[in-house]
Parts: structure tokens; C-alpha cells; sequence
């Protein structure tokens, strides 16, 4: 007999997943069979506990394991006053490196949106270059894009050396600034304060990718005239299949790594 899973949730991301976890051999029910689950997978970035959610901890059975990604303390309160153990998928390193990818074409296609000019032969300073940064850094070289690269670590800024970017630490910020007018960033710590921001062009353009609350001075941003867009959660937003079959994917491999230490 399979192994049910109850998917909550009815966004494109949710409905891959869904699919994913049928084709590797679940069953798959919705919140209104939650009684049936062995597992319950839960929405991305859960930051209330909606409706839904509610209705599916009261009707598991007790010890039902639920699988979130990054669920916000409220979903984690409601586990753990329902006796139920709920695993962050998303703190999977795997997860997290896949993730970039969609992340990083959903950067290209806010860059194609909002901007006038190609990538082809336009400056970029990206900065951080962990999994996102790298991702994106790479994908604007290959599109002809010239890329500099600003990181607080010596070996993050050799690495970015070695893939053919430039690199500069981030000390020199103020010095950069001035001549980039598309700024990606990828720390989640405040990098661009009012006083860097005012070192920026004219139409200058900033896509901060870090989680909340980001690395930019979005009101000083405004009031500056500087155009900072908070791009979160972009895997949901352009590529809704890939995400959830990569979660799908994910949770797959962390059930079976489970019964592999039973």
C-alpha cells in the first residue's frame, strides 16, 4: 500500500509537486482527506496560518509528519501546539542550490522588463556570491553581460576571479557605485544604506534578491528616486513547475534517507 501525502495548497508550485510525488509512487489527496496522510506538505513561506492549514492540523492523525519551507513562527506554533513534527525542506543544501537556478532566470527576466538596454554588453555589479550570486553572475557573462562582482570574503572574491569576473570587496562600494546603474544583490544584510544609494546614477536600478527584510534601504531608495524592486519567492513566480518538482524531489529524498536510518 502507498504512502499518502496530503498537498495543501492549489498554486502551480503546490499542483507540481503534487504530480511529482504521484509519479514517484505516492498517493495524493487534498486538505478535505487529511485523516489519510501519512505526510502533509505544506505551502512555501507560511508566514499565518490560513484556513486551510488549520482545518488540515486538526484533522491529521496524531504524530502525521509535515514537510514546510520556510514556514513563518505562527505555522511553527500551530505544529507544535497540534503535537505535530514539521521538517523545513527548504533547509536542504540541495534545495537551496537548485533553487538559484530558477532564481536566477527570474533575475534575467526582471533585468528584460525593466530595463532598456540588453544585457549584452551592459555592466552589472552583483553583489555576494554564494549560490544565487554565482548563479546569476554566470548566466549574465554567458549572455554577454560584463559582470562585477563585490563580496565581503577573500575566497568568494577569488572565485568569482576564476569564473572571469571581476571582483572588488565590498569596502569599495563607494567607489563602484557611481558608474553601475543595475545593482543585483544577493546578502541578506543591509549593504545599501542611504549613503551608498545616494552614490548611484541617475535611473539606477537595484533587484535585491535576499530573503526579508533584504539588503536595501527601500525608503531611502523611493525617496531617492532609485528604483529597488524586493524580488522574493521567484521560483514561485517564473517557474512554478520546476519549483515544486524540486521540492517534490526534495522531500522524496529526505523520506527515504529517514526509513535508510530506521
Amino acid at each position: 500500500m502507498p504512502k499518502t501525502f496530503c498537498v495543501v495548497g492549489h498554486d502551480a508550485r503546490q499542483r507540481a509537486a503534487a504530480q511529482t510525488l504521484r509519479v514517484g509512487g505516492f498517493r495524493v489527496v487534498g486538505p478535505e482527506n487529511a485523516a489519510l496522510a501519512d505526510y502533509v506538505l505544506l505551502p512555501m513561506s507560511q508566514e499565518r496560518v490560513s484556513d486551510e492549514v488549520a482545518r488540515t492540523l486538526q484533522a491529521v492523525r496524531p504524530g502525521t509528519l509535515l514537510l514546510a519551507g520556510r514556514p513563518g513562527q505562527p505555522v511553527r506554533r500551530a505544529a507544535q501546539e497540534a503535537s505535530l513534527p514539521l521538517v523545513d525542506y527548504f533547509r536542504r543544501p540541495e534545495l537551496e542550490c537548485l533553487n538559484a537556478v530558477p532564481t536566477a532566470e527570474g533575475c534575467l527576466a526582471l533585468l528584460l522588463q525593466l530595463r532598456q538596454r540588453t544585457i549584452w554588453e551592459s555592466d552589472f555589479l552583483v553583489l555576494g556570491y554564494g549560490r544565487i550570486g554565482r548563479a546569476v553572475a554566470r548566466r549574465l557573462e554567458l549572455l554577454g553581460g560584463c559582470v562585477t562582482v563585490a563580496a565581503r570574503s577573500a575566497e568568494q572574491r577569488a572565485n568569482a576571479r576564476c569564473a572571469g569576473h571581476r571582483a572588488a570587496p565590498l569596502s569599495a562600494l563607494p567607489e563602484l557605485l557611481p558608474d553601475e546603474d543595475t545593482v543585483i544583490n544577493t546578502i541578506p544584510a543591509m549593504v545599501l544604506p542611504r549613503g551608498l544609494l545616494q552614490k548611484l546614477p541617475p535611473d539606477a536600478l537595484i533587484i535585491d534578491l535576499a530573503s526579508r527584510p533584504g539588503g536595501t534601504d527601500f525608503a531611502a531608495a523611493a525617496e531617492l528616486g532609485v528604483r529597488a524592486e524586493h524580488a522574493l519567492a521567484l521560483p514561485g513566480k517564473c517557474a512554478p513547475h520546476t519549483a515544486g518538482t524540486l521540492i517534490a524531489q526534495t522531500v522524496m529524498t529526505m523520506l527515504q534517507e529517514k526509513e535508510e536510518r530506521v
